[in-house]
C-alpha cells in the first residue's frame, strides 16, 4: 500500500491514527466542501513530522451529503492512486455509503478501526488489518498536535518533579490536615514573601507575625502549619516569636513557588497519584495548550491542571480546593471533545464533598467526578483505575 484514502473526520484522532499505524508514502483525504485545505494540510504535516514521518497530503472534496458527488470523488481519487487502501473509520453516513458503493465496483483493500476493541478490521481485501491491534503510545503533546494545537510549558517544569516525587504525598496530608485554614495559611506566606515586582526573589524571609491579608483583613503566623512545613523540609530555619516578628528560608524556589499557590498541592498530589497507577504512557502537570498552534502571545490557551495519555486515549483532569462551579466543568468537557474526541475521558478532582447538583452536571457530561471523600480515604489511585476501565 503506498496511498491511504481517509475519510476526514472532525475527530482528530480518526485522522491520523490509520496513517500513523500504516505509514503510507501518499495520504488522500476525502473531505467537505469548504475546507481550509492550506490550515488543515498545515496541521497534519506538522503531526506527521512530530511523530517521525511525511508523507504527500493531498485533498479530495465534495459534498459529504452528496452520495454520488462522493463516489465520483473516489472513483477519480482510485483511478490516479493504483496501490492504494481505504480506511472507514471516519467520515457522515453518506461518504460511508459511497465507500461501500466503491468497495463494490472495486478490489481495492478497506479496513476500519474499533475504538472499543482498540483493533483494526479487515472489512475486504485488507487482510494487513485483519485483529490488528493498535499499539501506538501517544503523548500528551501528540495528543494536542493531531488536533491542530501544541503544548507550551506552563508553571511547573515537568522534567524537574522527580526530584520531589517522595513530598507529594506527605505534603497533601499536610494540606488535609489544614484544609479549611489552607488559603490563609498560604496568603500569610504569600504576604510573608512579598517582594517588588523587578527585584531578585530571595529565599529568606523575614516578616511580621501578623501581616495584611484581603479587604483590610489581619492574618495571624500559622505557627503549627510553619512548624509541619519545617518538618517537611519545605522550610528551614524557622524561627517565630509569638506576637512579633518570624523568619524562615525556603528550601528552594521551586517550593516557593508552590507554598505560594493555592491549589498546586492539590495537582502535585494528582500528578503523583497518575503516575503511581502504573497505567498510564504519559502524565503532565500544568500542561498549556494552545488551541491554533500559532505561539502568539495572545493566542487562545488553556491550562490543564493533570494530562494523561494511555496509548492512543487521552485523559484530562481537572483538579480544584474550592467548590467545582458548572463553567469549570463546561470548560473540561469542551477541552475534552476537542482534542480528545469519543475516546478522550475526564475527570474532576475536588478538594470538597460533591454537591449533587454538580454531580448531575458532570454525570451529564461524562465527566467523573473525584471527591473529598475518595481524598481523605486514599482511593484516587483506584478511581484512576476505574475511570480508565469506562
Amino acid at each position: 500500500m503506498q496511498t491511504l484514502i481517509e475519510l476526514y473526520d472532525e475527530r482528530p484522532l480518526e485522522n491520523v491514527l490509520g496513517v500513523d499505524v500504516f505509514r503510507p508514502n501518499r495520504v488522500v483525504y476525502v473531505c467537505p466542501d469548504g475546507t481550509d485545505e492550506k490550515r488543515v494540510q498545515r496541521q497534519l504535516r506538522e503531526y506527521f513530522r512530530h511523530r517521525g514521518f511525511d508523507p504527500t497530503i493531498r485533498f479530495v472534496k465534495a459534498n459529504i451529503y452528496d452520495t454520488g458527488a462522493i463516489l465520483n470523488a473516489l472513483r477519480r481519487t482510485v483511478e490516479q492512486e493504483s496501490d492504494c487502501a481505504m480506511d472507514i473509520t471516519g467520515g457522515t453516513d453518506a461518504v460511508l455509503f459511497a465507500a461501500g458503493l466503491l468497495s463494490a465496483e472495486r478490489a481495492i483493500p478497506v479496513f476500519t478501526y474499533s475504538r472499543k476493541k482498540n483493533k483494526f478490521y479487515n472489512i475486504r481485501n485488507a487482510d494487513f488489518a485483519a485483529n490488528l491491534p493498535c499499539e501506538l503510545r501517544l503523548s500528551v503533546e501528540d495528543s494536542f498536535r493531531m488536533a491542530g494545537g501544541s503544548m507550551r510549558t506552563g508553571r511547573v517544569d515537568n522534567g524537574i518533579l522527580s526530584r520531589y516525587l517522595d513530598t507529594f504525598e506527605p505534603f497533601f496530608r499536610l494540606y488535609l490536615k489544614y484544609r479549611k485554614d489552607w488559603t490563609h495559611i498560604v496568603t500569610y506566606l504569600q504576604r510573608a514573601s512579598q517582594t517588588a515586582p523587578e527585584a531578585p526573589i530571595p529565599l529568606e524571609v523575614e516578616a511580621p507575625y501578623v501581616v495584611k491579608g484581603e479587604r483590610a483583613s489581619r492574618i495571624s503566623a500559622p505557627e503549627e502549619a510553619l512548624r509541619d512545613l519545617e518538618a517537611l523540609g519545605f522550610l528551614r530555619d524557622l524561627k517565630i516569636v509569638t506576637g512579633e516578628r518570624v523568619s524562615f528560608t525556603f528550601r528552594d524556589h521551586q517550593i516557593r513557588t508552590w507554598l505560594r499557590d493555592v491549589g498546586s498541592v492539590l495537582e502535585l498530589y494528582v500528578y503523583k497519584e497518575c503516575l503511581d497507577s502504573g497505567l498510564l504512557d504519559d502524565v503532565r502537570t500544568s500542561a498549556v495548550v494552545d488551541w491554533e498552534d500559532n505561539r502568539r502571545e495572545d493566542a487562545v490557551s488553556n491550562e490543564l491542571d493533570v494530562m494523561c495519555t494511555r496509548g492512543v486515549i487521552p485523559v484530562f483532569i481537572s483538579c480544584k480546593t474550592c467548590d467545582v462551579k458548572t463553567e469549570a466543568l463546561n470548560e473540561l468537557a469542551v477541552l475534552r471533545d476537542r482534542f480528545g474526541g469519543q475516546m478522550a475521558k475526564a475527570a474532576i478532582v475536588t478538594a470538597e464533598r460533591g454537591r449533587t447538583v454538580m454531580r448531575n452536571r458532570a454525570a451529564e457530561l461524562n465527566i467523573r467526578v473525584i471527591d473529598l471523600s475518595d481524598l481523605q480515604a486514599g482511593r484516587m489511585g483506584k478511581r484512576i483505575r476505574e475511570l480508565m476501565r469506562e
